[in-house]
């Protein structure tokens, strides 16, 4: 059940990157932003009441709320503004690496096993990253700077929330708080990009991008954020990580069908060698993780349980 969930963030999430792309084109990066949490919180306080269920949870501890700020906040700002220069298939193979920073992170913090030839395959990796973006001429060295600076937010994000997750009961009531507080982190993002001119709205914006805009919200953060959070909560974070290497699949997929986007031979080459790496890892990481699910159920307190 937990690789299912870990799946369907996946789609989620490359999905929602091909759709945020069309939103993007006419919407600045930092109010789509916000758009996209508006549209987020609301959906997920609905889903919240129509269950019958509060919608905070007092057991959420406030650094796992709070990373709401580091993600989506942050960490999807930063993606958003790298997606204006770049195209969406060019963005979620960039987040292939997510991954490979995820185990090393989870190594150092978590003390899961990392030997020399993870090491090795993630120098591979970041081979293959670099022939992908050598490889575009849709985008900048800007853009793929602040896109990988957002990989990195995501990383850190989950190797911290995995740590807390199993001290909560429901997922929803844990996303939903997390992204009120990437809410407020918008709304000071938005009000500081206004003030640059980086946040303006257009005088018209098409009804096209702003069904974008709050389909993208709902299908980015709200839905993948409580597909990936139930998933996280049953396996290591090391595992967790493996629902990332689909995306670039779904997202390049998306690409090619909603955005007439193409791959050149070189990326396709660069993005294999990728996807054979990560697979690698993948399959080393579960030979080597422990498996934290009767471990998190056993830190529970007395009485709780785990809700979607």
């Amino acid at each position: 059940m937990a690789r299912v969930l870990l799946v369907l963030a996946a789609a989620a999430w490359g999905l929602g990157t091909v759709i945020s792309r069309r939103a993007v084109l006419e919407i600045p990066a930092l109010a789509l932003l916000l758009i996209q949490l508006v549209a987020s919180v609301a959906v997920l306080a609905v889903v919240l009441r129509s269950r019958g269920l509060p919608l905070r949870d007092p057991s959420i501890p406030p650094v796992l709320g709070r990373l709401g700020i580091l993600n989506p906040g942050i960490a999807y700002g930063l993606s958003l503004l790298g997606l204006v220069s770049i195209s969406a298939s060019l963005s979620v193979l960039l987040w292939a690496i997510e991954p490979i920073v995820i185990l090393l992170l989870a190594g150092w913090a978590l003390r899961e096993p990392i030997g020399a030839g993870l090491v090795g395959l993630s120098g591979l990796a970041v081979l293959g990253l670099v022939v992908i973006v050598g490889a575009d001429g849709s985008g900048t060295l800007v853009g793929v700077a602040l896109t990988l600076a957002g990989v990195a937010c995501c990383a850190v994000y989950t190797v911290v929330a995995r740590r807390w997750l199993a001290e909560t009961g429901s997922t929803l009531q844990v996303v939903l708080v997390q992204q009120g507080y990437a809410l407020a982190a918008a709304v000071v993002f938005v009000l500081a990009g206004a003030a640059s001119g980086l946040a303006q709205l257009p005088g018209s914006i098409s009804p096209v991008a702003w069904a974008s805009a709050i389909a993208s919200g709902v299908l980015y953060y709200g839905a993948a954020y409580a597909f990936y959070l139930s998933g996280l909560r049953r396996v290591p974070a090391s595992v967790a990580a493996s629902s990332f290497y689909l995306v670039p699949a779904f997202g390049v997929a998306g690409g090619m069908l909603l955005l007439g986007e193409r791959l050149s031979p070189q990326q396709w080459l660069g993005g294999a060698l990728v996807v054979i790496v990560v697979a690698a890892i993948l399959r080393s990481s579960r030979a080597a993780s422990p498996d934290v699910a009767v471990a998190a159920q056993a830190s529970r307190p007395a009485g709780s349980s785990v809700r979607a």
